[in-house]
């Protein structure tokens, strides 16, 4: 099953997005679920994850700014970036483990 993300978009720093990911498993309750990021010329790299019961871990770099959220009964991962800065641009990818790597969606940020 292919997770498709949704919500980026062009940004001037300081500003704020709140990116969408929409999974369709019926046991989706139960998937640990992150979202990723790739800048240009970079690996892609684990920014955020929650847990079934709602635990939440961050990367160093973008704790107080990134959280992320799901919505259990609509099937939806969200991750609401606050503060942004032209470092955040990048192609942002949701992913679990029971799922195919999607189309991700495109952050740029500008100065």
């Amino acid at each position: 099953v292919q997770l498709q993300a949704s919500g980026g978009g062009l940004v001037q720093a300081g500003g704020s997005l709140r990116l969408s990911c929409a999974a369709s498993r019926r046991t989706f309750s139960m998937d640990y679920m992150a979202w990723y990021r790739q800048a240009p010329g970079k690996q892609r790299e684990l920014v955020a994850s929650i847990n079934k019961d709602g635990r939440t871990n961050y990367v160093d770099s973008v704790k107080g700014r990134f959280t992320i959220s799901r919505d259990n009964a609509k099937a939806m991962v969200y991750l609401q970036i606050n503060n942004l800065t032209p470092e955040d641009t990048a192609v942002y990818y949701c992913w679990g483990p029971s799922y195919l790597w999607g189309q991700g969606t495109q952050v740029t940020v500008s100065s």
